[in-house]
């Protein structure tokens, strides 16, 4: 019978040709769906109304949240005159064939590749590519633990991956549940409330428990998504209106925080332990967006004002700031970072309160790393303006991995040039 163990604890007892083989690579992702394509057996065509379509469906969307209270969105009359169409943003944390195939370029440095796009039957293929590693960059389906799925799935085969493990990656999803964590280790972050329904939201606004104005959030969202400027809430009038909204486009909790009116920074970390250290800090800069915009890095400026015709220079990295607002952001980071249990790398973005005090806005362990640099992704900037090529980048996120968990990389090496069994942590 053939052996159940993963390949990388097969390796340490095998023979020395065994040894001197390349290091097994796999790499887990999502891609963007082309205009039409088939995603778990329905042919789903972005921006149609027909059944199974993203309007209806889209894959990160879960249950209605408010609905539980018996309390619908519908109850309020909605009329926001909306920039963006919030189903617009279904696939914006999926990444394009470009992105996948600039990290697949960079990790085969390393090793050989094999690619495991995370679909349904990710596990089986997973089980038959037996990699020594995994490179997860997959922001999964469905669900509140989507982000989760793929470390949780090699944690079962027993099979070393790259990145935070399945609880970080939960945490740090749900920006409520984070922003407690936060709180519990003493870490700035802006006062907030979470409503899973309207009822929820009228009890806030009546008890006075936030000061305006404030930015409304779906709580389980990346890249942006539900994130426009018309979640700006200047006032009580405001609030109920942005809240029905948000329930019911995206079935799911809202986060409502008071506006940090300060300055907005986004921090690289990479690394482990005494290793890990904040990049080159990337300032943002909002003059850059178009006159009236509010100064908030949401979807419209990710996705629709920033094109490669007409690119939004809004980011500064280095930051022009001095070396004390540098450290105390660079602190704050690195605490984020600690406390909600991040590994190998992540991306954290900070904002100051009208004190001028760093505060945590949310913390990140599947960063964006587009390797166009006129895409503007945070990440990879931040990097070289450290000196480092967007493969090595990528390559130090799995050097990181790979060495806490004792795994060879390249042919017959250990990462980090030592041997010894790898920790989880």
């Amino acid at each position: 019978m053939a052996s159940l163990l993963p390949a990388n604890v097969q390796r340490v007892k095998s023979n020395t040709g065994d040894r001197d083989r390349m290091t097994r690579i796999g790499f887990a992702y999502n891609q963007k769906p082309d205009d039409s394509t088939e995603f778990e057996g329905q042919l789903i065509v972005p921006g149609t109304s027909s059944a199974g379509s993203v309007d209806e469906e889209p894959p990160s969307f879960g249950r209605a949240l408010g609905a539980r209270s018996g309390t619908t969105a519908a109850a309020v009359s909605v009329e926001r005159n909306p920039s963006v169409a919030r189903a617009d943003d279904a696939y914006a944390e999926w990444d394009s064939p470009e992105t996948i195939a600039a990290v697949e370029r960079a990790l085969s440095g390393l090793g050989d590749v094999v690619r495991l796009e995370a679909s349904a039957d990710f596990p089986q293929r997973l089980r038959e590519a037996r990699p020594d590693i995994v490179f997860n960059m997959a922001e999964g389906l469905t669900g509140q633990n989507r982000e989760a799925h793929v470390p949780a799935i090699c944690e079962f085969f027993g099979i070393p991956y790259s990145g935070s493990d399945p609880f970080t990656l939960s945490l740090a999803l749900n920006k409520a549940r984070a922003k407690q964590m936060l709180q519990f280790y003493g870490i700035p972050t802006a006062p907030f409330a979470l409503v899973e329904s309207l009822a929820e939201a009228k009890a806030v606004k009546r008890a006075g428990l936030l000061r305006y104005p404030l930015f409304a959030k779906p709580v389980q969202e990346g890249s942006s998504k539900g994130i426009t400027e018309r979640n700006y809430i200047r006032d009580g009038g405001e609030l109920l209106p942005c809240v029905a909204e948000l329930l019911e486009v995206y079935e799911q909790a809202v986060i409502l925080e008071e506006f940090l009116p300060g300055a907005e920074f986004t921090c690289g970390v990479v690394g482990n332990g005494r290793d890990a250290r904040v990049l080159p800090i990337v300032g943002m800069r909002f003059d850059a967006l178009p006159e009236g915009a509010l100064p908030i890095y949401g979807f419209e400026a990710k996705w629709i004002w920033d094109t490669p015709d007409c690119p939004l220079q809004m980011f500064e990295c280095p930051a022009s700031i001095d070396a004390t607002l540098r450290e105390a952001i660079e602190q704050v980071t690195l605490r984020a970072y600690n406390a909600l249990g991040c590994r190998d790398w992540s991306r954290v973005d900070v904002r100051l309160d009208a004190l001028g005090m760093p505060n945590i806005v949310e913390v990140n362990p599947l960063p964006g790393i587009l390797p166009n640099p006129e895409e503007n992704s945070c990440l990879p900037k931040a990097a070289a303006a450290a000196g480092l090529s967007y493969e090595e980048l990528i390559q130090s996120c799995v050097i990181a991995a790979a060495k806490r968990q004792g795994v060879r990389l390249g042919r017959g090496r250990r990462a980090g040039g030592s041997g010894g069994g790898g920790t989880r942590r």
